[in-house]
């Protein structure tokens, strides 16, 4: 089998050149990167459609691949915000004195590289390589062979910056596609550093099971909404459509809608139109399946236990019938991936309550306007 090691040994090395540069510097590369994303958009368009010819329209990583002039402006918008972001390097976490006269600093430094892996998704390309140049760490890119040409071409580009600001190109390095070489990174602990998997559940358990390196997992987005009986039916049905159809193949897209059994009658017919509208397909269980059915919602099935705790990455999603909030909050702490979730309430007490006890990375709320909009407690 074809070793990878020359490439790895060759992005460590670079690191350390990465590691020196200032503030200034590693912002400069990314302010540049931005014009030339832009001066090349059609390039990286034509590029990106190579990959999109070999993909099913219908798969539901289609969206995720898909680059288009507004998402290469969002590109380089986002290069120029962590640009504008501090250093997080060189920076004096904590210090003390011993009683010996001794003086000790907990200083933060870069990782030093960084090996990523993910899927259909080539924002992720430039993404990851602009938190590590500002980080001062270099990257090992992993990328999926459906989004091979658009990768190929995108990491050019990075080179280019990187080469005009007399840079080491191996400070970004794109690995082959063929899978036998993620197993060669997975094992690679001398050479790399961290690794972090951006992809479906069954790569994140793969990489968790053979690597030798430490990992950041960012894990799959099974995400529920919670409509509870004070919340506005309105709000609530747009928030539940939008929050599904926007983007249906992004990790933070709504899975599964938990509904009151109070709002069951007023709620659904109001989620006709925007279901229609998507062709959205529901999944339904007992309490929930009549109301849809009553009000003629075409593309509606009888939930199974196995479509809750779905990423459904699709115009799908489930809906699960509680009789109050500490049933809702059973499910979807029983369910959830612990990536997104959310409650609709104009009950203070209550949203505080979900924030308190619901385990996610994120929250978003949407009750009286006296309590903050999103929430962490991370």
């Amino acid at each position: 089998m074809e070793s990878i090691e020359h490439l790895l040994k060759n992005t460590q090395k670079a690191a350390s050149q990465i590691r020196r540069l200032t503030k200034n510097q590693k912002a400069q590369i990314l302010v540049d990167l931005a014009e030339i994303l832009l001066k090349n958009s059609a390039k990286i368009i034509a590029e990106n459609k190579k990959d999109l010819d070999l993909m099913d329209p219908k798969d539901a990583k289609y969206d995720r691949l898909l680059l288009n002039e507004n998402r290469i402006k969002g590109l380089a918008d986002s290069l120029l915000q962590v640009a504008n972001l501090n250093d997080p390097t060189g920076q004096i976490l904590t210090e003390r004195t011993l009683d010996n006269g001794i003086k000790m600093q907990k200083i933060s430094v870069p990782m030093g590289v960084v090996g990523a892996i993910f899927e259909s998704r080539p924002n992720v390309t430039v993404d990851v390589a602009s938190l590590c140049i500002m980080s001062g760490n270099a990257c090992v890119l992993k990328g999926g062979k459906e989004a091979n040409f658009s990768n190929q071409y995108l990491v050019s580009l990075i080179h280019e910056a990187l080469n005009q600001n007399r840079v080491s190109t191996d400070i970004v390095m794109l690995l082959p596609t063929d899978r036998k070489y993620l197993s060669q990174m997975l094992e690679a602990d001398k050479y790399v550093d961290l690794i972090i998997p951006r992809g479906s559940q069954s790569l994140i358990d793969f990489v968790r099971s053979n690597s030798k390196i430490p990992t950041i997992e960012t894990g799959a987005g099974v995400c529920h909404t919670y409509v509870e009986k004070t919340a506005n039916l309105d709000m609530a049905a747009e928030i539940i459509v939008n929050a599904r159809a926007s983007r249906p193949s992004v990790c933070n897209s709504l899975d599964c809608a938990v509904l009151d059994e109070s709002v069951l009658e007023k709620l659904i017919p109001k989620l006709k139109t925007g279901f229609e509208k998507y062709n959205i397909e529901v999944f339904a269980d007992n309490k929930a399946f009549p109301f849809f059915e009553k009000n003629g919602f075409t593309k509606l099935q009888h939930a199974q236990p196995e479509d809750f705790g779905k990423e459904w990455l699709d115009f799908k999603i489930s809906i699960k019938t509680v009789n109050n909030f500490d049933e809702a909050l059973e499910h979807i702490n029983h369910f959830s991936s612990k990536h997104s979730e959310a409650i609709i309430t104009e009950d203070n007490k209550l949203a505080e309550t979900f924030l308190q006890e619901v385990d996610a990375d994120l929250f978003i709320i949407t009750p009286p306007q006296d309590l903050p909009t999103v929430g962490s407690l991370d």
